[in-house]
């Protein structure tokens, strides 16, 4: 009896997951997004329309971590024309294992960065968040199926929230040709 209760909790948890996943994949904009934060704030995608963004999956405990000092300086110096959205993944090698409120503080301890950094999400598996299969699904977002291939993988959306460009992690956020996409 015990084997079939945890057999109905666990088919009940998936129905619900697989549930909350359809809805919440059937997003046909960027700016149908809605995601929480590191305070926990509900963010409306549709406030970064009429900017560049760039989403870009983090960890704190990675050799491309030193990027994080890149993305905070394109932020000061482009802000008026761009916006970067990070989010904390675990998804590779353990390197993001800290919680929320850890991330926040070696963010900001270490890299003084100020543009949005959102709670921690899995960007890769079964598990990936409904954003990132929208960002790794041509289905949805019109061209790319590349998902991130390790930690601090960029994906550019022009104004309109179109999906432009995806960048593998070893590009700068200061690469030549990213700020000639945020300058055009």
């Amino acid at each position: 009896m015990l084997v079939s209760a945890y057999s109905i909790s666990k088919t009940h948890s998936t129905k619900a997951k697989t549930a909350s996943l359809n809805e919440n994949t059937m997003a046909k904009s960027f700016y149908d997004f809605k995601m929480k934060d590191l305070n926990g704030k509900e963010v409306d995608f549709s406030s970064f329309k009429g900017k560049k963004i760039m989403v870009v999956n983090v960890a704190s405990k990675c050799g491309y971590t030193p990027q994080y000092e890149a993305l905070q300086k394109l932020y000061t110096e482009h802000s008026d024309k761009i916006v970067i959205l990070g989010f904390p993944a675990n998804n590779f090698g353990g390197q993001e294992p800290g919680s929320n409120d850890e991330i926040k503080s070696f963010c900001s301890e270490n890299y003084g960065v100020t543009f949005p950094m959102f709670e921690k999400i899995s960007v890769k598996g079964f598990d990936k968040d409904p954003l990132y299969r929208w960002l790794s699904d041509a289905a949805l977002n019109g061209w790319n199926n590349e998902e991130p291939s390790w930690n601090f993988c960029k994906y550019l959306l022009n104004e309109k929230g179109e999906l432009i460009k995806y960048f593998p992690s070893k590009v700068s956020p200061l690469d030549q040709e990213i700020l000639d996409i945020i300058n055009a």
